[in-house]
């Protein structure tokens, strides 16, 4: 889209980003309920992890479907079917009184959740102006992170209070009733424009697009930016956040509980920002992932290695810097954008989407697996986390020098680049790949 946003887009765009909003809500509630999981089905840490790894490996593979569905159905008919999964996964988790009927909650929870981000970024491209687009982007997650918030202080008093079955019972109603504002307010397209034409998707087709998407360098930088970036906030307030600080460190749940506050306003204010200074100047975006990555290193020394308990006055500085993560993470969206045609900008995002899954999947996992080994050892646990940085970092950091070389290939050959950069003397045998 050319031009400016009509006040419509603005508000399908509202519309749709609540969907969103319920989506990070649903994804986040173990950080609050985990420990009434572990009581209601009976389970340790290692089965307890296996909540977040199934729904966080649920999204992650559904990433690059949703955006053939996307493609072939359209964004407002695969939101309403996002928040009607939502709301059945938590109307099941209501009622779910085993490890395995839990479990398929959150498989279906993970399920609608997958089909949100996708379709709100298709609709941003459809109803606003391309300049605009890494500000909608960091917007839409920071109006996600109300659900987060919500997921905090707030969800963990109305499970100490009416309990598991009312609370759950009752946000699943909602979400699900919300279909009804998606399906009659959400239109596709704006005003004038005709529907496209949605053609049947062949699967040969399909891994094609997938395949061009995946070598193209850009698209895996962004892979890797967004698996370096998110995933470590996402361990902390998906589950292992208040486990962390009520058993590891001794503070009272409804503490802990406030102290995961930190990481929705610090990812809401820190959103826009982000995403502003990216729009107006994207040669910024290397450098400011490098300088959170960076940081957040130095966070988790902070964190890790403080003797006994880590006061508040730490914590809370601590967390407001990881939790930059999140809007971080969207640059690999706009590397995304920039480095694909536009007929493969949603496969490349989905793509993009699922390098900060998979980094949440793995480390998820090796904390409830760790502590199981070390008897409940948080800070030994955690250091697992740092395995997935450094692993992430590094293979950005490969990717970063193979997507400058083709920068300079492509400048040579006299073509448009996205971004104007200089080279600089490790420019020099950074090779291009041919498939790795």
């Amino acid at each position: 889209m050319t031009g400016r946003a009509t006040r419509r887009s603005w508000f399908i765009w509202f519309a749709a980003v609540t969907v969103y909003l319920f989506g990070v809500f649903h994804r986040t509630s173990f950080g609050v309920a985990g420990l009434q999981a572990a009581d209601r089905f009976g389970v340790g840490a290692a089965a307890l992890g296996t909540f977040t790894v199934l729904q966080v490996g649920v999204y992650a593979s559904m990433q690059i479907p949703t955006g053939v569905l996307v493609d072939r159905y359209g964004p407002r008919r695969v939101l309403t079917a996002a928040v009607l999964f939502l709301g059945l996964g938590q109307i099941l988790l209501a009622i779910a009184d085993s490890y395995p009927l839990g479990l398929l909650a959150r498989a279906v929870v993970g399920f609608g959740d997958a089909l949100t981000f996708v379709s709100i970024m298709r609709l941003i491209a459809a109803h606003f102006p391309g300049r605009q687009y890494a500000l909608l982007a960091a917007l839409t997650g920071a109006i996600g992170y109300v659900g987060n918030l919500a997921a905090t202080v707030p969800l963990g008093l109305l499970l100490d209070g009416p309990g598991w079955t009312p609370t759950f019972l009752a946000v699943g109603l909602v979400t699900a009733l919300y279909s009804a504002v998606v399906a009659l307010r959400v239109k596709d397209n704006p005003v004038g424009e005709p529907e496209p034409v949605r053609e049947k998707v062949h699967p040969k087709l399909l891994g094609r697009q997938v395949a061009d998407a995946w070598r193209t360098p850009g698209t895996r930088l962004g892979f890797w930016v967004h698996f370096s970036t998110m995933f470590a906030p996402n361990v902390l307030t998906m589950l292992w956040g208040v486990p962390f600080l009520v058993q590891g460190q001794g503070f009272p749940k409804s503490t802990a509980s406030s102290l995961l506050i930190v990481f929705v306003f610090g990812s809401m204010l820190g959103g826009p920002v982000i995403g502003g200074l990216i729009g107006r100047r994207p040669s910024l975006r290397m450098p400011l992932v490098g300088g959170y990555i960076g940081g957040a290193a130095v966070m988790w020394a902070i964190l890790l290695g403080w003797s006994g308990t880590t006061p508040i006055a730490v914590l809370v500085p601590v967390f407001a810097f990881l939790s930059l993560g999140g809007p971080a993470s969207m640059i690999g969206f706009a590397l995304a954008r920039d480095y694909n045609p536009l007929s493969r900008v949603g496969t490349a995002t989905g793509v993009v989407n699922v390098g900060g899954f998979v980094a949440t999947t793995i480390s998820a996992l090796a904390v409830g697996v760790l502590l199981e080994w070390t008897g409940g050892a948080f800070r030994l646990a955690l250091l697992s986390v740092i395995a997935v940085l450094a692993f992430g970092t590094f293979r950005m950091l490969v990717w970063w020098r193979r997507t400058r070389a083709a920068l300079f290939e492509a400048e040579a050959r006299g073509e448009r680049i996205p971004v104007q950069i200089r080279r600089r003397r490790w420019d020099a045998e950074a090779p291009l790949p041919v498939s790795s």
